[in-house]
């Protein structure tokens, strides 16, 4: 029980891998203080408060990253904070009030609370690959993406991906302000997260293969696939391994959507699966992700195709598939 006796913060708990590391955290032993907009919410909280030791350990806090000195209560007391609230979605209308802004926004506001709290000694930020691997570079089979990589957030911004942005400039303004005011902070860089369901609801990366099931095409995109668990752990484990800093970018394994919809294919041969991807063009090639930092978080992956197969059959537990033949 490593976090025997020891307070830390989770913000944004009920999302997707927030749920995952509050869980673990329990399990470890960890009281845990979890922000989330509204505690009064079951939809938000019941899975939460379910968890073994949480009715010892966890108690809730209502924070909105919008607002400053909310995390304030949140924070205080705690040795290690996690920050991983900050919207994900694709369907955006105002990019800079929908997802920019409680990004960035959010992190400081976070991040002063943190500073005010003589209490903390590191906070893990969730950042993403997102703020890592699109710069204009070309990604290719023999290009290792690594963490020295930067987004390039105007290059984004002209190709309009607005997610993206959000997460390269939360990342920007995190680093600068620990190093303005000496805070001791580590971020997290996961690609697409994957793996079984906590929460009622259904998180963006966890639609992206829901979707997959009676689609008529698959899309021409290549991204980074990796499990919850292994985010997760490789949060804790930033906290708790002394020497732990900088960036660590978090990939089991790049794949076309191609390969997903075989190994689907393979594990749920009855089921709907597309056939055809969504256009002619060749294939947008996979590129490599370096591993070697997240090994030094003692970081063993989970396979994609195990990964999959949790996804899958959370997804169906939860009513998010069909689970008829044909699905």
């Amino acid at each position: 029980m490593s976090g025997a006796g020891k307070t830390v913060c989770v913000t944004g708990a009920s999302g997707y891998i927030a749920s995952w590391l509050v869980k673990l955290l329990l399990h470890r032993g960890y009281t845990v203080k979890a922000s989330v907009r509204d505690p009064n919410n079951p939809k938000k909280v019941d899975h939460l408060l379910k968890l073994e030791g949480a009715k010892e350990r966890l108690h809730l806090f209502k924070a909105n990253l919008l607002e400053e000195g909310s995390f304030d209560a949140a924070v205080v007391g705690c040795e290690g904070v996690f920050h991983t609230a900050s919207p994900f979605f694709h369907a955006v209308t105002d990019p800079q009030a929908e997802l920019i802004d409680p990004a960035v926004k959010g992190t400081l506001n976070v991040l002063n609370s943190c500073s005010k709290a003589s209490s903390v000694k590191r906070v893990v930020v969730t950042s993403s690959i997102a703020a890592v691997a699109y710069n204009g570079k070309p990604r290719t089979p023999e290009v290792v993406v690594d963490e020295t990589w930067f987004s390039n957030p105007d290059f984004c911004k002209e190709m309009k991906m607005w997610y993206v942005v959000s997460k390269t400039l939360a990342e920007e303004v995190a680093w600068k302000f620990a190093k303005e005011k000496g805070l001791d902070i580590v971020t997290i860089n996961p690609a697409m997260v994957i793996g079984p369901l906590l929460q009622p609801t259904l998180n963006t990366s966890a639609e992206v293969i829901a979707n997959l099931f009676n689609a008529q095409t698959y899309g021409n995109s290549t991204f980074g696939w990796v499990n919850v668990k292994d985010v997760a752990n490789a949060h804790i484990q930033a906290f708790e391994i002394p020497s732990a800093s900088g960036r660590y970018c978090l990939v089991e394994k790049v794949a076309h959507f191609s390969e997903i919809v075989q190994i689907l294919r393979k594990h749920y041969p009855e089921s709907q699966l597309p056939q055809k991807c969504a256009d002619d063009k060749p294939f947008v090639p996979t590129y490599q992700v370096s591993k070697e930092k997240a090994k030094s978080l003692g970081i063993d992956y989970i396979t994609l195709e195990e990964s999959l197969k949790e996804t899958v059959e959370s997804l169906k537990e939860k009513g998010f598939i069909g689970t008829s033949s044909n699905m």
